[in-house]
């Protein structure tokens, strides 16, 4: 680590994680309308395929709150690097810039693996429409 770190540097992730955490909100608030419409749905008329899309929601809501859970962990460390740079701390800076990029990759691992489950859960309701309709 030879090259200083500016203010610049940890300011430029800003818009990057505020848009990320946008993004995983939009994701939270589309699961919690489909929730709540199966939920309407399986009061109206019990089915196990709605308890198993259920508990697999249920997984992806969990993945969500931890893919935000990170990228505000990382938005804070860049602020408490860029308070660091700024009272001249600015090795430490550099370590809690580090783990704030870290955070920042753990949060997107996770929101591919939720990526990967949506789509598996949709493949599976895509399938089951192919069999009632005796498509291959």
């Amino acid at each position: 680590m030879n090259t200083p770190l500016s203010l610049t540097t940890p300011a430029l992730l800003f818009p990057a994680i505020s848009l990320l955490l946008l993004a995983y909100t939009n994701r939270f608030l589309g699961l919690a309308g489909i929730i709540r419409h199966l939920f309407e749905d399986y009061q109206n008329k019990p089915d196990d395929k709605i308890i198993q899309q259920i508990g697999n929601l249920r997984s992806r809501i969990n993945q969500i709150k931890w893919m935000q859970f990170l990228g505000v962990g990382s938005l804070f460390l860049c602020v408490v690097s860029m308070l660091q740079i700024y009272v001249g701390m600015a090795v430490s800076a550099q370590y809690t810039f580090g783990v704030s990029l870290f955070l920042m990759m753990a949060s997107l691992a996770l929101s591919l693996m939720e990526l990967r489950m949506s789509s598996d859960a949709l493949n599976i309701l895509l399938s089951d429409l192919e069999e009632k309709h005796g498509q291959a």
